[in-house]
C-alpha cells in the first residue's frame, strides 16, 4: 500500500509542476494580449480625439496630460460620449475646450495659513 500511495503521491507532483509551468506560460502571452488591446484602445482614442477637437485644443489636452493625466483622461472618455452620443456638431476649439475645462474644474479650494 505505501508503494501505490508514493506513486500516487509524486504523480501528483508531477501534474503540479506541470501546471505551473502552464500557467507560467500562459501569463506572458495574457500581459502581451492586454498591453496589446491597450494600445489599441489608445490609438482608438487618440483618433477620436482628432475628428472632436481642433489641432490648437488638442495641444490644450496635451499640455494639461502632463499635470493631470487622470483629469484628461475623464475629459476625453466624456468628448467620446458626447460625440457618439451626437451631441458635438463641429470640431471643438482652443475656446470651446477652455470653456468646458473651467466647468469641469469647478471652484477652486483656496486655502488660508493664520499664524497663531
Amino acid at each position: 500500500m505505501s508503494d501505490i500511495e508514493e506513486i500516487r503521491r509524486r504523480r501528483m507532483a508531477e501534474l503540479q509542476q506541470q501546471a505551473a509551468a502552464q500557467q507560467a506560460q500562459q501569463q506572458p502571452s495574457d500581459a502581451q494580449s492586454q498591453e496589446q488591446m491597450r494600445r489599441e484602445l489608445e490609438a482608438q482614442k487618440k483618433q477620436a480625439m482628432m475628428q472632436i477637437l481642433t489641432p490648437e485644443a488638442r495641444s490644450r489636452l496635451a499640455n494639461l496630460r502632463l499635470t493631470k493625466p487622470e483629469f484628461v483622461e475623464q475629459i476625453e472618455l466624456q468628448l467620446i460620449q458626447l460625440a457618439q452620443m451626437g451631441r458635438v456638431q463641429s470640431k471643438i476649439t482652443d475656446q470651446q475646450l477652455k470653456e468646458l475645462l473651467r466647468k469641469l474644474s469647478g471652484q477652486k479650494r483656496e486655502i488660508n495659513i493664520t499664524w497663531k
